[in-house]
């Protein structure tokens, strides 16, 4: 197992359920569920050709990875019912750009 798959995929779902638990501490198996469901978000990946490519830095180059899409998500936090969803886009983003530095 390579340092760059333990860091993304750390990010993919050991980061958002420590975030869920520290700051959503009643609902925080709510929370980290819907963090997880928000990586349906790579189902964009499906529109590329190859789908997967190992070295392909995905901000920017898929629809849901696009700069527009991560304003999108960004103002999604100031809506108290899409602060949740934002927040999980947010932190895939974040995974996913970290790919693009390693």
């Amino acid at each position: 197992m390579t340092l760059k798959f333990s860091i993304h995929y750390g990010f993919h779902f050991i980061i958002p359920a420590i975030i869920a638990y520290i700051f959503f501490k009643e609902h925080w198996k709510k929370v980290y569920l819907i963090f997880i469901a928000t990586m349906l978000i790579d189902l964009d990946h499906l529109l590329a050709t190859p789908i997967f490519q190992e070295n392909r830095c995905s901000i920017n180059f898929h629809p849901l990875h696009s700069t527009i899409a991560i304003v999108c998500y960004f103002l999604g936090l100031f809506y108290k019912k899409t602060r949740i969803i934002a927040l999980g886009l947010l932190l895939h983003i974040l995974a996913d750009s970290l790919d693009c530095l390693l």
